[in-house]
Order: C-alpha cells, then structure tokens, then sequence
C-alpha cells in the first residue's frame, strides 16, 4: 500500500500511510507530530510500510479536554490497527511515543511483530520531572504555546545541532506551535502519571531495539539501555542528542531498516 496523502480513522487519529512490506508505525514525542518522521520516512519506504500518526492531543489529530493517559493513547494505536485491518505490526515510539511503544507491549504483545525505543526509557518520571511536568501544563495555560515551545524545543538538540541545524530546530518550534494547547497538557499528566515499566522491557520476548543519542540531553544511554538480551539490539547515534529523527535522518533509518529486516 502506498499513499502519502494524510488520512483518519474514523474517531480520533490523522495519519499517513506510505511504502510496502512489514507495517511499522512510528509514534512522535511530546509537542510533536507525523512530521517530526518527514525526514526519515521516504529513507524507509523502499523497504517497509510506514503508518506515522499524529497522537491524541498533537498535531491534525482530536486533542480532547483533560489529563491524557498513557495506556489510553496505546489503545488509540490499536483502534488505528484495527481501522487499517493489520494484526500486527512493528512499533517504533521516539521520546513519549516510546512510552505509548511499552504500553503496548505490556497490554497488547500479541498485537506486535516487534517494537523499540527511540530517545525514550522505560522509567517512570523523577520526583524532579513530575514536577516539571505540572509546570510545563502551568506555563501553557498561563503564557500560551508558543512561549512554552521556545523554551523547550532547543533542549531536545544536542548543543552542537544548536547552531549546526537551524532549519531543523526551526521546523521543530513550527510543528510544536501547532500543538493545541489542551493536548500539550494533557499528553504531560500522562507522562507524569506514567508507572515504571522496566520489567516490559526485561521480560518481552519480542525483538525489541533501543536507541539512544550520544548527547541527549534528556534521555541518558543509562536510562535506556536497561535490559540485555538476545532478543534487544541497541545502537547509539553519535553527535545527537534527543532529535536524530531530524539531526541524523539517514543514520536512524539504516538502523531502522536493519533492525526490521532481520524480522
């Protein structure tokens, strides 16, 4: 199947379509959307369908009023999965859509050919970063999105990508200001409600693949790469921090694409 025109499901979810072979659906993280994988998608559709939607609250996408949960936005995924008629298909979740990719496997393996991490980590949030979380939701409301977005957008970068991608920081503020600010705050009090989920990573028996950037700034290695085994393949980007879907397209896709043809 190949259309690149965005479509929705019936009830909630945009999404696009594109490329043939194994489905694999990608999940943006928090302030983002579909096109935060615009870099990396046409770099895998020679070698795999890719269904990239915009998450409850984020971009084209319903952004219903109150608290968001985490489990709730997975059951969206599998609403999505049923909508296209797939059984199963792989799940690649960057950032908060890694947290959305655990959810899955905890409550719907058997819906999943394999799923990954990318930028994410199977933690729950710190007391720091609960706390965080609500002034994130308090900075939206009270001085609007788009104040909240420029001064969130550059920490995801690596301090060297600052100055190296200005159009890729740029497009990332673009994207972020679209974000409806109910679903901004919403998608934080999931994130900070969010139980830890390691042992779904220690105890799947799914291939799994874990990426991390050499310098992110959000995500460390260590809190990522918290399980070993023979089903995990694990690789980090060099020079990027929390963003190498646009500051390293070509490099997340080679690992991409070697991860799911080894299925």
């Amino acid at each position: 199947m190949s259309n690149l025109s965005p479509q929705s499901t019936p009830s909630l979810l945009h999404y696009t379509d594109s490329g043939k072979g194994t489905p694999v659906i990608l999940l943006h993280g928090f302030f983002g959307s579909s096109a935060y994988w615009d870099e990396v998608v046409p770099l895998l559709n020679a070698h795999m369908r890719c269904i990239v939607p915009d998450l409850r609250g984020h971009g084209r996408s319903l952004a219903p009023e109150g608290s968001y949960r985490i489990e709730q936005m997975a059951d969206d995924i599998i609403a999505l999965l049923d909508h296209l008629e797939l059984d199963q298909a792989v799940v690649l979740g960057h950032s908060m859509g890694g947290y959305i990719a655990l959810a899955l496997a905890e409550q719907h393996s058997d819906r999943l050919q394999a799923w990954g991490l990318i930028h994410s980590t199977a933690h729950e949030d710190t007391p720091e970063a609960k706390e965080k979380r609500l002034q994130a939701v308090s900075k939206i409301n009270s001085e609007g999105v788009a104040t909240f977005v420029d001064g969130f957008v550059e920490g995801l970068f690596a301090p060297a990508s600052v100055d190296q991608f200005p159009q890729a920081i740029q497009k990332a503020r673009e994207i972020g200001y679209n974000t409806p600010p109910q679903g901004g705050c919403g998608a934080a009090l999931a994130m900070r409600e969010r139980p830890d989920r390691r042992q779904v990573l220690s105890s799947s028996t799914l291939p799994i693949l874990l990426v991390a950037g050499e310098h992110d700034q959000l995500i460390p290695a260590d809190r990522l790469f918290t399980a070993e085994g023979t089903n995990i393949t694990t690789a980090t980007i060099p020079a990027v921090g929390h963003m190498s879907l646009l500051e390293a397209p070509e490099k997340l896709a080679e690992i991409i694409t070697s991860f799911v043809q080894k299925l």
